[in-house]
């Protein structure tokens, strides 16, 4: 066991500066070069003596500077949107922090130079579309390569926007030199899992912070229609013994002041399953977030190259193959859509004059005359069809590529993007049922708790006349989503 967390590792990573290597690490990496340097005089290395890929069986160009800045042109091809800033720095985190185990004979000067720039807070634009993640994240690892040497573009923070310059002008300005990539250090920089890697352990993060978020809305929602608590106990969780029902029934409980006053005798005996189950279906997905981090923590600390330098000698293997991250991000696709899925059905039943208490359909102040949050539920249901489109597994995507070389290819990147839109329309279905809450709470003339919900009730107005949504929609899913964030940051993580 690490003691490290997914938590614990991005934490890292978010903090600029300080990253260097220890006397140890320089040790290591410096005897693992000279091992690598030996051991090419007899015997083949792929990539150092011997081509890329499937040209593996022609010979290398003697001159490494050159072989190394070929191999990173020809894989920068990426496309698409932009990885988020915050992935793309964890992505160089983790590649360093993989080198520096000193297994791959990388460079430590061109370690060096790479972790100066990532200490004065460089930021490589990468393409988030183009990765196989079978020998590795080869495309988005290469636009960082070439970002770092000078050659690529690189995001400027510019009264709190980022935007895109030449790198080049970024490294002058910051004041730091290129990363000079010679064949070794550079296959070893792009060879690894780390672009897939890093966005799946931010969707970790999110993933957790959006149960928090849903097991709150749930809580206020018993609270504003008198339901029973009997669903969120001790007993029931207790009973069953799954570890993340126990803990999503405590956090729903905590939100509860449960003194019997607010309990409202007209209610159902049981309620709908979308309320009363949710310990049981927020507790599953936190099950999955705990099983599966240790998979990312495991990836996050290892060695993800080929090939690596072990005794005096050089063995060649497929560690690049990102198979674990692409199975961790199947795992949230199913954990994702449950969740958003929790979430409408919990809108549809606040809509409800059946289950809201007798208040006015779609929760409108004078029906007919006005529609209140009807369009707020098209648009949320058809965000859910959305991420089930996004739902089917990357991995029975794939078909064999690089003259049938890499032909097994897990698409790890792929699914991690899917993911994490699929969690940004999670989010607005959370923060559209979070706006019902709000409105809900108008109806009632209820009391407002400090905190999230003071802060809504007061920035969502009552909708006592329709008005456009779209915006404020937007904005309470911001608000939402940030206490969350913040809620899961301080909360306990258990170490893998």
């Amino acid at each position: 066991m690490s003691g490290h967390t997914v938590a614990s590792l991005v934490a890292q990573a978010d903090v600029r500066g300080g990253l260097e290597l220890d006397r140890q690490a320089r040790t290591r990496m410096v005897a693992s070069r000279a091992t690598l340097t030996a051991a090419a005089l007899r015997q083949p290395v792929y990539g150092l003596t011997r081509g890329f890929g499937p040209l593996v069986g022609w010979p290398a160009s003697p001159d490494t500077s050159s072989q190394g800045m070929r191999l990173v042109d020809h894989l920068t091809t990426g496309q698409g949107d932009p990885l988020p800033v915050r992935v793309t720095r964890l992505m160089i985190w983790l590649r360093l922090r993989s080198m520096a185990l000193g297994l791959s004979g990388a460079e430590p000067q061109a370690w060096d130079a790479l972790a100066r720039q990532w200490n004065a807070g460089f930021v490589p634009v990468v393409p988030e579309d183009g990765s196989l993640s079978a020998s590795g994240d080869l495309v988005p690892l290469a636009h960082a390569a070439q970002a770092a040497a000078g050659r690529g573009s690189a995001w400027v923070l510019e009264g709190g926007t980022w935007t895109t310059h030449p790198s080049s002008d970024v490294l002058r300005t910051l004041d730091v030199p290129p990363v000079e990539w010679e064949a070794r250090t550079a296959l070893s920089f792009v060879n690894g899992t780390a672009a897939g890697l890093a966005r799946t352990m931010v969707n970790h993060l999110e993933l957790d912070a959006l149960c928090m978020a849903v097991v709150r809305i749930t809580a206020r929602i018993a609270v504003l229609l008198g339901m029973s608590p009997e669903p969120f106990s001790v007993t029931v969780a207790r009973a069953r013994g799954h570890a993340g029902h126990a803990r999503a029934a405590t956090m729903l409980r905590s939100e509860i002041e449960d003194d019997g006053s607010w309990r409202e005798k007209a209610r159902p005996l049981q309620e709908p399953y979308s309320i009363r189950c949710t310990p049981q279906v927020v507790g599953a997905v936190l099950d999955q977030l705990r099983l599966q981090e240790t998979v990312l923590v495991t990836e996050a600390t290892g060695c993800t190259d080929n090939p690596i330098v072990h005794g005096d000698g050089v063995v060649h293997g497929g560690n690049f193959h990102a198979a674990p991250v692409s199975m961790v991000s199947e795992q949230y696709v199913s954990c994702v859509h449950q969740v958003a899925y929790l979430a409408e059905r919990q809108l549809a039943q606040l809509l409800d004059p059946g289950f809201n208490g007798g208040m006015p359909p779609m929760l409108a102040w004078r029906p007919g005359e006005n529609s209140g949050l009807a369009g707020v539920q098209i648009a949320a249901t058809s965000l859910l069809g959305a991420i089930r489109q996004n739902a089917y597994p990357a991995s029975c995507t794939t078909v064999p590529s690089n003259l049938g070389n890499q032909d097994h290819t897990p698409l790890a990147l792929n699914s991690a993007n899917a993911v994490s839109s699929m969690l940004d329309r999670a989010w607005l279905i959370v923060g559209s049922l979070s706006h019902a809450v709000a409105q809900l709470t108008h109806h009632l003339d209820a009391p407002v708790p400090e905190g999230m919900w003071r802060e809504l009730s007061v920035s969502i107005p009552p909708l006592t006349v329709d008005r456009p949504l779209s915006a404020e929609i937007r904005d309470v899913t911001a608000r939402v989503r940030h206490h969350a964030n913040s809620a899961s940051a301080s909360a306990p993580h258990g170490a893998a």
